[in-house]
């Protein structure tokens, strides 16, 4: 079978952008603009860039405007470091907050619609941990537009990308990346509609594949998230980093996971449990409701535990309340009308009138593929791969460290995708042509489908990917601990030998959606694998990673996870120093920037 596999034809532009999001057309316009005429193909999973998880993003983009009367951008930078649970780099911290505002003006100017005061300022709202002189209150800082600003953004760099002509290939995914001497050159793309294989061989490939937590049971991930592009670096015998921190996002909708945006809590909602405690003031005296994520999550799930909580009737699904019936009719129909929907479709909920039933929920990578601070690839801390970037959520440059604050994702996206865009630019400058199709293209990919289409056997799909969604729930969720831990690798073990024995209905290349998820399945086991043992070599709590085992953070984890797997289940570390330079420079407010406690 695997003789039949081929590649149909070759493409040649001078860039590969891998993932249509926010990040990567926001990297697409950036290089269109320094460069005009440059020839780019963008690959995209879904139909649509419409369709790319960022357009589902709700609550605002973080930055700091320079004429604000008491917001400064040294706060900002503050509260990412401290919401990271210090392990940030921060060369990055200054980067990206330093010209976030650049980046609000110039999605504006390119024709977003911010959300605006009466005086006609762009509207800014509080979100989870962002706040005023180093941790004293709450900071109005995320820009929106209404509670659809991924929306916004996605229709600001699209329009950009379709102006400067780059083009689009739609159901289609990258399968392999391709190298010769050492050098990315492009990938092997599988384009669904025509069951073929086409090699884009280019001068520089941008990796922009966004999240990854379709293996978990309740997920704020569209169904399309599920980690090829961190399978595509791993195959490659790169490194990914910090996988063990996997963000839960504390209020999504119970039964389907869908997001319920933290800007409901900025815009005043508070969290109950079933007595009608507002028990967040219990935990965070100050920040309250707006505590970061990875603080929220387990509070919710230790009322949850200690018998506080609720069990929603139609789902059998442990939740605690979300309270909005006190905001006004003016604020539940113009800033949240798109988000409160939600729960009126998905749980028969009008939020005006009744309490809306909220448990956390699978929701972002701080990790990913490691980066420098101008998006290339690493393959080492020191060494990178000539010829391949990665930015948004795909990339771990890192900004959020282990634990992401609210709305510092849209601003990362736009502000690294402008950095690489950049970096790529100049990378072609000098860059050499591809050349040929490397003589062992395909080795990989081509094996793979021949052994999803040769496979025998009685094992159902459907089961086995929801076995792994239970266990990843379970045993590498909120809490975490080493008998769960160990238990989830040898079942993750068990789940890909099942995998194995699993028989495709047709055989065909042509859109078949079936042999689509095998081959998704094999990438969402491989990098649970990694996911369940970095957490089990982290042997401390550090933001989103909790291990009740080790619930102190260690000075002796003051460094990033990087895992190698090119065998399933041997996966072997390295070490990358957390950059500390702003504290290193021992400028002024610089031991705000140490080890510093994490109090809220």
């Amino acid at each position: 079978m695997g003789k039949q596999l081929r590649i149909d034809s070759v493409l040649r532009p001078e860039v590969l952008i891998i993932g249509a999001g926010g990040a990567g057309l926001r990297c697409a316009a950036e290089i269109c603009e320094r460069r005009p005429g440059t020839r780019i193909i963008a690959v995209t999973k879904v139909y649509s860039p419409q369709k790319s998880h960022t357009s589902t993003a709700q609550g605002g983009m973080a930055a700091v405007d320079p004429k604000d009367p008491v917001d400064r951008v040294i706060y900002h930078m503050f509260d990412t470091w401290k919401g990271s649970d210090c392990s940030a780099d921060q060369n990055i911290i200054k980067k990206v907050c330093e010209t976030g505002w650049e980046q609000v003006v110039w999605l504006e100017r390119h024709g977003m619609h911010f959300s605006r005061t009466e005086a006609g300022r762009i509207a800014k709202r509080p979100f989870g941990g962002h706040m005023l002189n180093f941790g004293e209150v709450k900071a109005f800082r995320a820009c929106y537009e209404a509670d659809r600003t991924g929306k916004g953004i996605m229709d600001t760099v699209w329009a950009e990308s379709l102006r400067h002509g780059v083009v689009f290939l739609g159901q289609s995914v990258a399968t392999e990346l391709l190298f010769s001497h050492g050098r990315c050159v492009g990938a092997i793309v599988f384009v669904e509609p025509s069951g073929k294989f086409i090699a884009i061989l280019a001068q520089a490939t941008v990796m922009a594949t966004g999240g990854k937590t379709r293996m978990y049971q309740v997920s704020t991930n569209c169904r399309q998230n599920t980690g090829d592009g961190l399978a595509l670096i791993l195959q490659a015998g790169l490194p990914v980093m910090d996988l063990e921190a996997v963000q839960f996002h504390p209020t999504g909708i119970v039964g389907p996971g869908i997001l319920a945006s933290e800007a409901l809590r900025g815009e005043g909602g508070v969290l109950l449990n079933k007595d009608g405690e507002r028990f967040m003031e219990r935990y965070a005296p100050t920040a309250k409701d707006l505590a970061p994520r990875d603080l929220v999550s387990r509070c919710i799930m230790t009322e949850i535990r200690e018998g506080r909580g609720c069990i929603h009737p139609d789902h059998n699904m442990p939740h605690v309340w979300l309270d909005l019936r006190h905001l006004p009719k003016y604020v539940h129909r113009t800033k949240i009308q798109e988000v409160t929907s939600f729960f009126r479709k998905f749980v028969g909920v009008d939020p005006e009138t009744e309490l809306c039933p909220v448990v956390p929920t699978a929701h972002y990578q701080m990790g990913g593929a490691p980066t420098n601070e101008f998006g290339e690839v690493q393959k080492s801390p020191e060494e990178i791969v000539p010829g391949l970037f990665a930015c948004g959520e795909f990339a771990a440059a890192s900004l959020h460290g282990h634990n992401r604050l609210g709305t510092n994702s849209l601003l990362e996206l736009i502000t690294m995708g402008k950095v690489v865009g950049e970096r790529v630019v100049s990378y072609l400058a000098d860059a050499e042509a591809p050349g040929d199709v490397p003589e062992e293209a395909g080795q990989h990919v081509f094996s793979q489908f021949s052994n999803c289409l040769e496979r025998k056997g009685h094992q159902r799909y459907a089961r086995i990917r929801d076995r792994l969604r239970v266990l990843m729930m379970e045993k590498v969720g909120v809490f975490r601990s080493e008998k769960p831990l160990t238990e989830a690798i040898d079942e993750l073990r068990e789940l890909k030998r099942m995998a194995s024995r699993m028989e495709l209905s047709s055989k065909s290349l042509v859109m078949n959606q079936e042999l689509l998820q095998f081959w998704e399945l094999d990438h969402l086991l491989d990098i649970s694998m990694v996911i369940a043992q970095s957490a089990l070599a982290r042997k401390e709590s550090r933001g989103a990673h909790y291990r009740e085992d080790y619930p102190e953070r260690k000075p002796e984890f003051d460094f990033h996870t990087l895992a190698y797997m090119t065998e399933f289940g041997k996966v072997d570390f390295a070490k990358r120093p957390i950059d500390m330079s702003i504290y290193k420079a021992r400028g002024k407010n610089y031991k705000k920037f140490g080890m510093i406690e994490r109090k809220y």
